[in-house]
């Protein structure tokens, strides 16, 4: 069955990436920010607050590495983001509760630490990236109206992957111990 809306969503969202202020993201596990606020045309997207351009992050994993994103809410809580790589959906951050007029965290680490601020994370496989978002379901004021203002970070970690050899004697090295374990207690 053909969805519309999503049809609809995925169209903006690849017009919008399109003319996206890319920012370099590095892989050094430090924040970075993104802010949401309603326009006019009730757009939703990651921007940059000072120019309020659209906003995307972007950078390249090298051949034998594999990269790990965390997206964070850090406005109130009750936000969910729609993450998207190079226009293609990663995924949605999880379920939040709203918590209006609670405190919004700008300390990404607090927030990733507090389970009532929705967060997701993502792995990214070698080559180049382009990602950005839009916020899917927005926090809601006492009233239960939709605030549509939000800031949200997000943060790159870097690793190399095992190489087959490695990991078959690892876990060789993890059967032993557990047949030694097994013998000594019986």
């Amino acid at each position: 069955m053909f969805d519309f809306r999503s049809f609809a969503a995925a169209l903006l969202a690849l017009t919008a990436a399109a003319q996206a202020q890319a920012i370099s993201l590095v892989a050094d596990g430090q924040w970075a920010s993104f802010d949401v606020a309603s326009d006019l045309s009730g757009n939703l997207g990651w921007i940059d607050l000072d120019s309020a351009e659209a906003l995307s992050f972007s950078f390249t994993v090298p051949a034998g590495h594999v990269a790990t994103l965390t997206v964070v809410d850090a406005g109130f809580a009750g936000d969910r983001y729609t993450v998207l790589d190079q226009g293609v959906v990663l995924g949605v951050t999880s379920a939040a509760v709203d918590s209006y007029p609670g405190n919004a965290y700008l300390d990404f680490g607090a927030a990733l630490a507090d389970t009532g601020y929705s967060r997701g994370v993502f792995l990214l496989a070698a080559g180049s990236h382009d990602i950005g978002g839009w916020m899917s379901r927005s926090a809601l004021d006492d009233a239960g109206l939709a605030l549509d203002s939000s800031v949200g970070g997000i943060r790159l970690t870097v690793s190399p992957v095992p190489e087959p050899a490695t990991l078959v004697s690892m876990l060789a090295g993890l059967a032993l111990i557990g047949l030694a374990l097994k013998r000594r207690t019986c």
